[in-house]
């Protein structure tokens, strides 16, 4: 029955007008959604979205956002005194009045000459504009942020980016980002996996299995209106724990799966990679061995289109006629895709 099936789907996806461009390519696309074998939820319902009520809810925080980022772009240096006039010197004072100017100023106002409160808060600020004007590339920064106050966005990037970017390690950034992706992709991975549990929970063919165990343990299906409820429940909780449901879209999260872990066994898998080739063209390209079963399988499935999971669950007669056929062999895909046309004609 399921050799038959098997063919028919084979038929079915090389059927058509354009059968000779693309006959594999459906086949395994109609593979992937008509085999059955696994359970899929590409069907599900979903409520439509509402773009418009969704703008208008998030349209009073947008405003707020702007308004902060919508500032005087020379707040970020000094907030909102000028670092010239802090100091006591025009724009176009040299390096050596600007330092002078500090000098004199630090003697008057540091905590130390000063204990007044207020003295020293405006130390803080003197010392904060002498830091941005005696670097060159801060003061031409923040003379442009002058000439330019509208461009708030690039002055702040170019701000930030002169404070803090050398003073971070793009190697922790980095590891920074992929575990954060990678902590959303695994927490992403676990609802979709338990929301699809309980979908396949509510199908009567799950119902039907754990009657089906009850009736194998004790012989008999428990009355559920005899006041039994709890008991069902916890029998239910029991026999749900001995199903290995194996859904199809969303598998059962696995730490090997991750982003981060992908990206740390890189090397590993590339080399794994590089040796698996190296071991096949030495084998099949320079000493023109016979290819080994799984070879020969893995060369099929993939002339096919048909994807792993649903190749295993194709019997195994069916797997050996199609091996024993050669398909990875051009003419011989061709000729096999031109017969499941032929049968298709006439079972019509």
């Amino acid at each position: 029955m399921r050799n038959h099936k098997f063919r028919e789907l084979i038929t079915l996806a090389t059927n058509g007008p354009d059968h000779k461009k693309c006959g594999a390519e459906r086949l395994g696309k109609r593979l992937r959604s008509e085999s059955g074998l696994a359970v899929s939820f590409s069907d599900s319902k979903r409520r439509p979205m509402e773009p418009f009520a969704s703008i208008r809810r998030s349209f009073p925080a947008l405003i707020f956002l702007l308004f902060l980022l919508i500032q005087p772009s020379l707040s970020i240096y000094c907030d909102e005194d000028d670092c010239y006039d802090l100091l006591g010197v025009t724009q176009s004072a040299n390096a050596s009045e600007i330092k002078k100017a500090y000098y004199k100023l630090s003697l008057k106002h540091h905590p130390d000459k000063n204990p007044d409160p207020e003295s020293k808060k405006f130390f803080v600020k003197i010392a904060n504009a002498y830091e941005i004007l005696k670097d060159e590339a801060t003061r031409e920064q923040y003379d442009y942020a002058i000439a330019h106050p509208e461009e708030v966005f690039y002055n702040t990037a170019r701000y930030y980016h002169a404070y803090y970017g050398h003073k971070t390690d793009t190697r922790a950034v980095l590891l920074g980002l992929l575990l954060i992706l990678s902590g959303f992709q695994y927490l992403n991975q676990w609802q979709r996996y338990n929301q699809a549990i309980d979908m396949v929970k509510k199908t009567p063919a799950y119902k039907n299995k754990l009657k089906a165990m009850e009736l194998e343990r004790n012989g008999k299906i428990t009355n559920k209106r005899k006041g039994n409820k709890q008991m069902n429940k916890q029998m239910v909780e029991d026999y749900s724990k001995e199903l290995e449901l194996q859904i199809k879209g969303a598998e059962k999260p696995s730490l090997w799966e991750l982003l981060a872990v992908r990206v740390i066994l890189l090397p590993y898998t590339m080399g794994k990679l590089l040796l698996w080739y190296g071991h096949w063209l030495w084998r099949y390209q320079v000493k023109q061995k016979p290819y080994s079963w799984e070879d020969a399988s893995y060369l099929t499935r993939r002339s096919l289109g048909v994807p792993s999971a649903s190749w295993r669950d194709i019997d195994e007669s069916t797997k050996d006629d199609l091996v024993q056929r050669r398909l990875w062999v051009k003419p011989n895909l061709e000729s096999y895709l031109s017969e499941m046309r032929r049968e298709s004609k006439y079972r019509r």
